[in-house]
Protein backbone atom coordinates (compact mmCIF):
# COMPACT_ATOMS: atom_id res chain seq x y z
CA UNK A 1 0.00 0.00 0.00
CA UNK A 2 3.12 2.33 0.76
CA UNK A 3 4.19 1.42 -2.48
CA UNK A 4 1.51 2.29 -4.35
CA UNK A 5 1.01 5.48 -2.55
CA UNK A 6 4.97 6.87 -3.40
CA UNK A 7 4.30 6.18 -6.72
CA UNK A 8 1.47 7.83 -7.03
CA UNK A 9 3.34 10.78 -4.98
CA UNK A 10 6.25 10.42 -7.84
CA UNK A 11 3.85 10.78 -10.44
CA UNK A 12 1.96 13.42 -9.50
CA UNK A 13 5.38 15.64 -8.57
CA UNK A 14 6.51 14.74 -12.49
CA UNK A 15 2.96 15.59 -13.74
CA UNK A 16 3.70 18.91 -11.70
CA UNK A 17 6.94 19.85 -12.88
CA UNK A 18 6.02 18.96 -16.84
CA UNK A 19 3.28 21.07 -16.27
CA UNK A 20 5.11 24.18 -15.03
CA UNK A 21 7.81 23.70 -17.87
CA UNK A 22 7.83 26.16 -21.30
CA UNK A 23 7.15 23.26 -23.43
CA UNK A 24 4.04 21.83 -21.67
CA UNK A 25 2.76 25.85 -21.07
CA UNK A 26 3.45 26.12 -24.83
CA UNK A 27 1.93 22.78 -25.48
CA UNK A 28 -1.67 23.36 -23.49
CA UNK A 29 -1.54 26.76 -25.37
CA UNK A 30 -1.31 25.24 -28.43
CA UNK A 31 -4.62 22.84 -27.44
CA UNK A 32 -6.41 26.24 -26.76
CA UNK A 33 -5.52 28.43 -29.71
CA UNK A 34 -8.44 29.11 -32.31
CA UNK A 35 -7.09 28.53 -36.00
CA UNK A 36 -9.56 31.35 -37.34
CA UNK A 37 -7.31 34.49 -37.66
CA UNK A 38 -10.31 36.43 -37.72
CA UNK A 39 -11.83 35.77 -34.25
CA UNK A 40 -8.17 35.99 -33.03
CA UNK A 41 -7.87 39.34 -34.34
CA UNK A 42 -11.37 40.03 -33.41
CA UNK A 43 -10.21 39.07 -29.67
CA UNK A 44 -7.07 41.12 -29.77
CA UNK A 45 -8.41 44.08 -31.23
CA UNK A 46 -11.60 44.03 -28.25
CA UNK A 47 -8.91 43.15 -25.60
CA UNK A 48 -6.79 46.36 -26.65
CA UNK A 49 -9.72 48.37 -26.41
CA UNK A 50 -10.94 47.09 -22.83
CA UNK A 51 -7.50 47.34 -21.30
CA UNK A 52 -6.79 51.08 -22.75
CA UNK A 53 -9.41 52.39 -20.40
CA UNK A 54 -7.82 53.81 -17.10
CA UNK A 55 -10.90 53.52 -15.46
CA UNK A 56 -10.06 50.00 -15.61
CA UNK A 57 -6.64 49.97 -13.84
CA UNK A 58 -5.00 53.94 -13.18
CA UNK A 59 -8.02 55.61 -12.06
CA UNK A 60 -8.33 52.95 -8.75
CA UNK A 61 -4.78 53.39 -7.90
CA UNK A 62 -4.76 57.23 -8.03
CA UNK A 63 -7.14 56.83 -5.45
CA UNK A 64 -6.34 54.07 -3.39
CA UNK A 65 -2.86 56.03 -3.18
CA UNK A 66 -3.89 59.25 -2.41
CA UNK A 67 -3.14 60.94 -5.00
CA UNK A 68 -6.44 62.07 -6.02
CA UNK A 69 -6.19 65.64 -6.14
CA UNK A 70 -6.18 67.81 -9.41
CA UNK A 71 -2.33 69.03 -9.31
CA UNK A 72 -1.82 65.24 -8.22
CA UNK A 73 -3.78 63.77 -10.77
CA UNK A 74 -1.66 65.80 -13.64
CA UNK A 75 0.58 64.51 -12.88
CA UNK A 76 0.13 61.13 -13.15
CA UNK A 77 -1.41 61.47 -16.24
CA UNK A 78 2.41 62.56 -18.01
CA UNK A 79 2.54 58.62 -19.06
CA UNK A 80 6.13 56.75 -18.89
CA UNK A 81 7.50 56.96 -21.63
CA UNK A 82 9.15 53.28 -20.90
CA UNK A 83 6.66 51.75 -23.68
CA UNK A 84 7.47 51.45 -27.67
CA UNK A 85 5.68 54.32 -29.13
CA UNK A 86 2.88 53.61 -31.87
CA UNK A 87 4.96 54.51 -34.95
CA UNK A 88 7.87 52.05 -33.94
CA UNK A 89 5.42 49.59 -33.44
CA UNK A 90 3.60 50.64 -36.81
CA UNK A 91 7.04 49.87 -38.51
CA UNK A 92 7.39 46.16 -37.93
CA UNK A 93 6.19 43.83 -39.43
CA UNK A 94 3.38 41.70 -37.89
CA UNK A 95 6.11 39.15 -36.45
CA UNK A 96 7.74 41.52 -34.92
CA UNK A 97 4.80 43.61 -33.85
CA UNK A 98 3.34 40.60 -31.81
CA UNK A 99 6.63 39.44 -30.04
CA UNK A 100 7.48 43.51 -28.84
CA UNK A 101 3.91 43.30 -27.62
CA UNK A 102 4.23 40.15 -25.60
CA UNK A 103 7.39 40.77 -24.24
CA UNK A 104 6.48 44.51 -23.04
CA UNK A 105 3.21 43.21 -21.39
CA UNK A 106 5.86 40.45 -19.60
CA UNK A 107 7.91 43.58 -18.50
CA UNK A 108 4.17 45.17 -16.82
CA UNK A 109 3.23 41.82 -15.23
CA UNK A 110 6.68 42.03 -13.06
CA UNK A 111 5.65 45.94 -12.58
CA UNK A 112 2.60 45.04 -11.22
CA UNK A 113 3.57 42.44 -8.88
CA UNK A 114 6.07 45.36 -7.40
CA UNK A 115 3.31 47.81 -6.81
CA UNK A 116 1.36 45.01 -5.36
CA UNK A 117 4.72 44.18 -3.19
CA UNK A 118 5.70 47.58 -1.96
CA UNK A 119 3.05 49.84 -2.35
CA UNK A 120 -0.25 47.94 -2.09
CA UNK A 121 1.54 45.65 0.54
CA UNK A 122 0.00 42.12 -0.79
CA UNK A 123 -3.80 43.56 -0.76
CA UNK A 124 -6.49 41.98 -2.38
CA UNK A 125 -6.93 44.65 -5.52
CA UNK A 126 -9.72 43.63 -7.49
CA UNK A 127 -8.86 45.55 -10.53
CA UNK A 128 -4.84 44.36 -10.23
CA UNK A 129 -6.32 40.94 -10.60
CA UNK A 130 -8.46 41.61 -13.51
CA UNK A 131 -5.48 43.55 -15.21
CA UNK A 132 -3.47 40.60 -14.68
CA UNK A 133 -5.77 38.01 -16.13
CA UNK A 134 -6.51 40.47 -19.50
CA UNK A 135 -2.85 40.45 -19.71
CA UNK A 136 -2.03 36.80 -19.33
CA UNK A 137 -5.26 36.62 -21.77
CA UNK A 138 -3.70 38.80 -24.43
CA UNK A 139 -0.44 36.96 -24.70
CA UNK A 140 -2.36 33.81 -24.83
CA UNK A 141 -4.07 35.07 -27.87
CA UNK A 142 -0.82 36.14 -29.31
CA UNK A 143 0.66 33.22 -29.27
CA UNK A 144 -1.56 31.70 -30.92
CA UNK A 145 -1.58 34.50 -33.67
CA UNK A 146 1.88 33.83 -33.73
CA UNK A 147 1.27 29.91 -34.42
CA UNK A 148 -0.71 30.90 -37.57
CA UNK A 149 1.67 33.35 -38.79
CA UNK A 150 4.96 31.17 -38.85
CA UNK A 151 3.90 30.21 -42.89
CA UNK A 152 4.48 34.09 -43.30
CA UNK A 153 7.31 34.99 -45.50
CA UNK A 154 8.30 37.74 -42.78
CA UNK A 155 11.83 38.42 -41.47
CA UNK A 156 12.22 38.05 -37.78
CA UNK A 157 13.45 40.92 -36.75
CA UNK A 158 15.05 42.50 -32.99
CA UNK A 159 12.02 43.34 -30.39
CA UNK A 160 11.83 47.09 -29.48
CA UNK A 161 13.31 48.41 -26.41
CA UNK A 162 10.60 47.47 -23.56
CA UNK A 163 10.03 48.31 -19.90
CA UNK A 164 13.12 46.33 -18.27
CA UNK A 165 14.67 49.61 -17.26
CA UNK A 166 12.12 50.80 -14.97
CA UNK A 167 11.24 47.42 -13.33
CA UNK A 168 13.32 47.98 -10.07
CA UNK A 169 10.98 49.18 -7.60
CA UNK A 170 12.92 52.21 -5.34
CA UNK A 171 11.87 52.30 -1.52
CA UNK A 172 8.64 53.44 -1.42
CA UNK A 173 7.70 56.64 -1.31
CA UNK A 174 5.99 59.48 -2.82
CA UNK A 175 7.65 59.29 -6.13
CA UNK A 176 7.31 55.72 -6.10
CA UNK A 177 3.53 56.18 -5.99
CA UNK A 178 3.67 58.90 -8.58
CA UNK A 179 6.11 57.00 -10.46
CA UNK A 180 3.65 53.88 -10.41
CA UNK A 181 0.77 55.82 -11.49
CA UNK A 182 2.97 57.30 -14.27
CA UNK A 183 3.89 53.99 -15.47
CA UNK A 184 -0.13 52.55 -15.85
CA UNK A 185 -0.77 55.61 -17.54
CA UNK A 186 1.95 54.71 -19.97
CA UNK A 187 0.69 51.19 -20.22
CA UNK A 188 -3.12 52.16 -20.93
CA UNK A 189 -2.01 54.65 -23.68
CA UNK A 190 0.67 51.59 -25.00
CA UNK A 191 -2.97 49.21 -25.38
CA UNK A 192 -4.77 52.32 -26.81
CA UNK A 193 -1.71 52.61 -29.76
CA UNK A 194 -1.54 48.60 -30.09
CA UNK A 195 -5.35 48.26 -30.56
CA UNK A 196 -4.79 51.14 -33.62
CA UNK A 197 -2.63 48.75 -35.24
CA UNK A 198 -4.47 45.57 -34.63
CA UNK A 199 -7.37 48.12 -36.56
CA UNK A 200 -4.94 48.41 -39.09
CA UNK A 201 -4.34 44.95 -39.86
CA UNK A 202 -6.08 43.35 -42.98
CA UNK A 203 -8.71 41.16 -42.16
CA UNK A 204 -7.61 37.92 -43.72
CA UNK A 205 -4.79 36.03 -42.99
CA UNK A 206 -2.83 36.66 -46.81
CA UNK A 207 -3.19 40.52 -46.07
CA UNK A 208 -0.34 42.59 -44.85
CA UNK A 209 -0.23 45.13 -42.67
CA UNK A 210 1.79 47.24 -44.53
CA UNK A 211 -1.24 47.42 -47.16
CA UNK A 212 -3.79 48.14 -44.48
CA UNK A 213 -6.53 50.45 -46.06
CA UNK A 214 -5.70 53.29 -43.91
CA UNK A 215 -2.47 53.23 -45.37
CA UNK A 216 -3.61 52.63 -48.97
CA UNK A 217 -5.69 55.98 -48.39
CA UNK A 218 -2.71 57.66 -47.41
CA UNK A 219 -0.37 56.82 -49.88
CA UNK A 220 -3.01 57.37 -52.66
CA UNK A 221 -3.97 61.17 -51.01
CA UNK A 222 0.07 61.23 -51.12
CA UNK A 223 -0.14 60.48 -54.60
CA UNK A 224 -2.80 63.44 -55.36
CA UNK A 225 -0.96 66.03 -53.55
CA UNK A 226 1.94 65.62 -56.00
CA UNK A 227 2.11 68.44 -58.36
CA UNK A 228 1.23 67.38 -61.90
CA UNK A 229 4.02 67.85 -64.81
CA UNK A 230 2.11 70.01 -67.51
CA UNK A 231 2.61 68.26 -70.91
CA UNK A 232 2.90 70.69 -73.50
CA UNK A 233 0.88 69.80 -76.63
CA UNK A 234 2.15 69.80 -79.94
CA UNK A 235 1.16 72.73 -81.96
CA UNK A 236 -0.73 71.48 -85.86
CA UNK A 237 1.20 72.77 -88.85
CA UNK A 238 0.18 75.70 -90.34
CA UNK A 239 -1.16 77.30 -87.03
CA UNK A 240 0.45 80.50 -85.79
CA UNK A 241 0.57 82.14 -82.94
CA UNK A 242 -0.77 85.76 -82.39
Amino acid sequence: MRAQLTRRTLFSLVLGLLLLSPAAEAAAATCRCSTSYGQLLGQLRSQADLMKDTSRLLDPFIRSQGLDTPVLRGSCKECSRAFPSEDALRRLSRQGFLRTVSATLNDVLQRLAALQQHLLKGKNVPEMQVATRNIQGVRNNIYCMLELLTNCSETPEPLLPGTAATLTPPTPSFWFRLEGCQFLCGYHSFMGSVGQVFGEWGDSLSGNRTHSPRRRALYKGARRARPSRRVKRPVPRGQLFR
